[in-house]
């Protein structure tokens, strides 16, 4: 659900000596007691606490899963570890936004010689401690402090002159919208001052910084020590297990990589031998002594290869995922279902190039919200969605223009992390020195996944955000790839600079408006006035953050906050400015929201953090307009974490919708809720006292979103289907049982899964839990689908193309748009189940579209090539997919030929016999053809006659059709006939033959005599020697309009592509002694 977008930005930088101040790390008097293990006393002088004012900047950020919950105090800070020269090290705190370095420690020579190099960079989750581990094992921690006060840089105005220290910082930056500005303030100062450095005899394997402690792997003895930032009174700052003493750990050998999730209390542990195994730590001395260790873990990646030993892993809260990368660059995605060793393997992903390509994975890590997975190799990069859709790569890189444009971050990996909000991945290359910052477009469903987001695609950026338009086009433009249906538009400056960068975004229904929020308040855009709407009071901007979602009703925008007033829904209007004063309505919430969606017309569904499903009705009368309270569910004991909660709808009966009491909604409504990747539902059921209960099924496994139809806007619904909820008990709507109104789409990761009915999904899962639930409709594609555009017939979806061109001085990414017809896919699932009446149904509904031939095309070319792979058995009673297929496609007569012939000049010969074999013969099919006036129709089964050996070289058919061709004034078809002709004998003897029975006018009567068969002028071809009867002597030219440079390029008969080889007329002169007529 991300895409690389635009070239990325390159920093940097090799800070001069002279211009940062040089940390001794207590080499003075403090260093024995260093390295015999103590805690030395600060030592740094008056200098070692520094800043810089360098204009630029590199960025390496230690993030242990601190990024995804917001935890660290500025987010915008990045940690970095740089050698220069080989010589010199230091350590730098830079921004992203903007990229300037605001401080810097050079450790000095003593330090180096007394610790040794650098080898990795560890960064506390609260951003106040880092700690550099050496390579002779030492840890030497900096205390970091950031100073909001002062400023190492100054604003320069446009005319040269430095602005005046008196004037406000932020009113300046709300006016001129400064670069320097980023989150509400200005660039702020920061300090390093070294704080105590600490030798590890037994060396150092791996190192972890967590909130209170300081988890390292040892060698010597192999072990696992915690160490605690600040000691304890009465008990011991280190905590220590050996490795031999767990008995869950098979090899006996310390951890080569530890990865730890907060949200999910989850390490991670890769050993040498490639086996992973989750971790958890006890967490008292109670539990400690129950488990019989420090640690406790299982071990769930199992290596039977060596190919398939773990390296690397990385953890998402967000779905319960643990993404394992392998030796042959795999990527193994196992679902954590507990903490006991429930951990299953869901699939493996694998590159689009070879092992040999890619080389070895350097880093895995998922975006903060856990929507994109991204993968650095060695020799390049690639991203997938969180449950294996492949996204942008750089493997697909011309390496010759590359090494020209100097483009190294295609080359290769080495560490790369996500900025705040997942907007750009800084990816450190190769070389070592320079840092790429990339930015990526999120699709709007990951932020706010409502319908009204997937019917219409929103994809957001670091500055703007990119509608698509295509569904206000007509059918065929909305299909097309060739032209740009994106709009653009900026976010507005002003707040984004404030409160950057964007969380989420909704359109409205109809298409006319769209909502964002930051990281505290709101604003809305119309695209009929091309104006925004932000908060002129930015103290009522900054008193409340929008928690749980968004939605429109029309004008009106309705949103869950959180703020100094409590947790609220609030209404604000288009049609009027921002402000406290201006709200329509405010609805008290009892606790804050986890997901609020619109449902149906006017219902609002709002689930929240102490497990209720509220359910509200938008009331609006002429003056005012509110939300009425109409019921709610209490889920406790059902969904056992409602923050793991991403999406909920329900499904009301269409009885109790037109003529029920909205207050018993509740009491008869089927219920889904997207938890983590599973799509449950609840059904309501009454017990024997009358008491109301849930009984759940789980309908879908690794749901990356979902869609029900019946809330998706009526301008999406085909032009004959009518919206469930406006059913009637009448006979003329019988046919509207079998649309795809009241359908519900999921999308898995790897294809789109369809329930064209919701009842009856609804009505096989309240039967006994033992019996399966009905079998969705699958689609398979080779593309992220972001829309489901349901009145067009199709699923539009984007993919990231990488541009080079050896002109250009550097390599950018764009979006593609990618379109997949849905209709193929649910005809063959209908025609499988003998089901020809919704088949037939679903049809009509969709014939008006131009390009509906083509879907009949597709099905058949579907069920012609799994009966060719996997032909049915004789002795079957039932008649096959391929004639029950066949016999359905001749409900439509207008098309059924053009789809047989369009077919077969598609597939391979072989596949041929088993088409026919189903049909007339076809002969009787050209001659249905030739009676129907299709005569380019009638030419394509001239190629099946031939093909099948049934058509001698001047047979009747074909001359019947050059007469009829020549008749109609059917020049092209002629040329084709002729070309036909002249494949099956090189010599022209066919083509005389033929000329001489249609009685054309004009045939040459002896050898060496020339027909001109080309264009105008002298730019035809001579086809010489057309020999006639004897009773014909006159000779002419046959003007036809082609052109006779194509003469080698074509097979004839209008059937270019198929392959057949037979066909192909060869290049060169078709006779020796040509000679032009005048």
């Amino acid at each position: 659900m991300y895409w690389p977008l635009g070239a990325p930005r390159s920093y940097a930088q090799h800070l001069p000596l002279e211009l940062s101040r040089v940390s001794r790390d207590g080499t003075d008097d403090a260093s024995l007691a260093a390295r015999d293990g103590d805690v030395a006393d600060d030592e740094i002088d008056e200098g070692d606490e520094v800043n810089t004012n360098n204009q630029h900047m590199h960025s390496k950020q230690s993030h242990q899963d601190s990024q995804a919950e917001g935890d660290v105090n500025d987010p915008s800070k990045e940690a970095e570890n740089i050698a220069d020269d080989g010589k010199i090290l230091s350590l730098r705190i830079s921004r992203a936004k903007p990229p300037v370095i605001i401080a810097s420690i050079v450790r000095s020579p003593q330090s180096l010689k007394s610790y040794g190099p650098n080898v990795s960079l560890l960064l506390r989750p609260e951003g106040d401690i880092l700690v550099l581990h050496t390579s002779m094992g030492y840890l030497i921690t900096y205390s970091m402090s950031i100073h909001p006060e002062y400023r190492p840089y100054d604003i320069i105005l446009r005319n040269g002159e430095r602005r005046r220290r008196s004037m406000d910082a932020r009113s300046y930056a709300t006016k001129q919208h400064d670069p320097l500005f980023d989150g509400g303030g200005l660039c702020p100062d920061a300090s390093l001052s070294f704080r105590t450095v600490m030798k590890l005899d037994a060396g150092i394997s791996r190192a972890l910084a967590l909130d209170s402690e300081l988890v390292v792997a040892t060698h010597k003895p192999a072990a696992i020590q915690c160490i605690r930032w600040n000691a304890e009174s009465e008990s011991s700052q280190t905590t220590t297990e050996l490795i031999e003493h767990m008995d869950w750990l098979e090899d006996k050998y310390p951890p080569v990589d530890i990865v730890y999730d907060r949200p999910m209390n989850l390490f991670t542990f890769i050993t040498s031998s490639g086996a992973a195994y989750a971790v958890q730590k006890s967490a008292n001395g109670k539990e400690r002594d129950r488990v019989k260790g420090l640690f406790k873990g299982h071990k769930f990646h199992h290596t039977s290869k060596p190919e398939e030993a773990a390296v690397k892993s990385a953890t998402n809260s967000r779905f319960s995922i643990i993404a394992v990368g392998c030796v042959d660059g795999s990527i193994a995605l196992y679902n954590v279902r507990d903490y006991n060793g429930g951990i299953n393997l869901l699939h493996k992903v694998q590159p689009s190039v070879s092992r040999n390509s890619t080389g070895a994975i350097r880093t895995l890590t998922y975006s903060p919200d856990g929507y994109c997975l991204f993968v650095g190799y060695e020799n390049g990069w690639a991203t997938w969605s969180v449950y294996g859709q492949p996204g942008g790569t750089s493997f697909s890189a011309n390496s010759e223009y590359t090494k020209i444009s100097r483009d190294t971050w295609l080359n290769g990996v080495v560490d790369a992390f996500w900025t705040a909000q997942g907007t750009d991945m800084v990816m450190l290359d190769t070389s070592g020195n320079r840092l790429w910052m990339l930015e990526f477009a999120r699709s709007a469903i990951a932020g706010c996944p409502t319908s009204a987001n997937i019917a219409r695609t929103i994809l957001q950026t670091s500055s703007g955000f990119m509608v698509y338009r295509g569904y206000q086009m007509p059918d065929l433009l909305t299909i097309a790839t060739d032209i740009s249906l994106w709009q653009f538009i900026k976010t507005p400056a002003a707040y984004l600079t404030e409160q950057g960068p964007i969380r989420s975004a909704v359109m409205s229904s109809d298409g006319r408006y769209l909502a964002i929020a930051g990281q505290r308040g709101l604003a809305h855009y119309s695209f009929q006035s091309g104006r925004w709407r932000i908060f002129e009071d930015s103290k009522e901007q900054n008193s409340f953050a929008v928690r749980g979602g968004m939605c429109w009703h029309h004008h009106i925008l309705i949103a869950a906050t959180d703020g100094t007033d409590g947790h609220e829904i609030r209404l604000y209007s288009r049609e009027t400015s921002l402000s406290q004063s201006r709200a329509l309505h405010v609805e008290k919430l009892a606790a804050a929201a986890v997901h609020l969606a619109p449902s149906g017309q006017d219902s609002i569904l709002v689930y929240t953090y102490d497990n209720v499903l509220d359910h509200y009705i938008v009331a609006a009368s002429n003056r005012t307009i509110g939300l009425v309270k109409v019921g709610q569910i209490a889920l406790h004991g059902i969904i056992r974490a409602p923050p793991r909660v991403r999406a909920v709808s329900w499904v009301v009966p269409e009885h109790q919708l037109q003529i029920g009491d909205p207050s018993q909604d509740v009491a008869v409504a089927a219920v889904f809720f997207l938890v983590d990747g599973k799509l449950v539902l609840l059904q309501p059921s009454a017990t024997e006292g009358g008491e109301l209960k849930y009984d759940m099924r789980v309908v879908a496994q690794h749901v990356e979103y979902y869609m029900l139809a019946r809330d998706s806007p009526e301008a999406f619904m085909p032009n004959a289907v009518k919206h469930p909820f406006n059913d009637e008990d009448d006979e003329e709507d019988t046919e509207t049982d079998h649309n795809l109104g009241d359908s519900l789409w999921v999308f898995d990761g790897q294809s789109m899964k369809l329930w064209p009915d919701v009842g009856l999904l609804l009505a096989s899962a309240a039967q006994d839990v033992s019996q399966e639930l009905q079998a969705p409709v699958t689609i398979p594609l080779d593309f992220y689908p972001l829309s489901v555009l349901l009145e067009k017939g199709i699923l539009f979806g984007v993919e990231a193309e990488l541009l080079q061109r050896r002109d250009s001085s550097f390599a950018l990414f764009r979006t593609v748009a990618r379109t997949a017809l849905f209709l193929p896919s649910i005809l063959q699932h209908y025609l499988a189940t003998s089901d020809m009446a919704s088949a037939s149904s679903l049809s009509t509904q969709y014939a008006p579209l131009p390009y509906f031939p083509h879907s009949l095309e597709l099905l058949l070319h579907h069920v012609l090539d799994d009966a060719v792979d996997s032909p049915p058995s004789p002795t079957t009673p039932t008649p096959s997919l391929l004639e029950t297929t066949l016999s359905f496609l001749s409900l439509f007569p207008h098309h059924y030929h053009a789809i047989i012939v369009q077919c077969a000049r598609k597939t391979e010969l072989r596949s041929w016999r088993t088409l026919f074999a189903y049909l007339p013969p076809p002969l009787d099919l050209f001659e249905q053809s030739l009676a129907m006036g299709d005569l380019k129709i009638a030419g394509g089964y001239l190629l099946v006659l031939h093909s099948l050996s049934e058509m001698g070289r001047t047979s009747p058919q074909v001359i019947r059709l050059l007469r009829k061709a020549m008749e109609r004034g059917a020049w092209e078809l002629c040329k084709e006939l002729a070309r036909f002709l002249m494949a099956l004998d090189e010599r022209g003897d066919t083509l005389r033959e033929a000329l001489v029975l249609v009685d054309m006018p004009g045939t040459p009567s002896r050898p060496g005599t020339a027909v001109k068969i080309g264009g105008d002028g002298d730019s035809g071809e001579e086809v010489a020697g057309l020999n006639a009867s004897p009773s014909r002597g006159n000779a002419v030219d046959v003007q036809r309009k082609v052109s006779a440079n194509g003469r080698g390029n074509n097979t004839g008969l209008g059937l270019a592509g198929s392959g057949l080889s037979p066909l192909v007329v060869p290049g060169g002169d078709y006779f020796s002694t040509p000679r032009r007529l005048s």
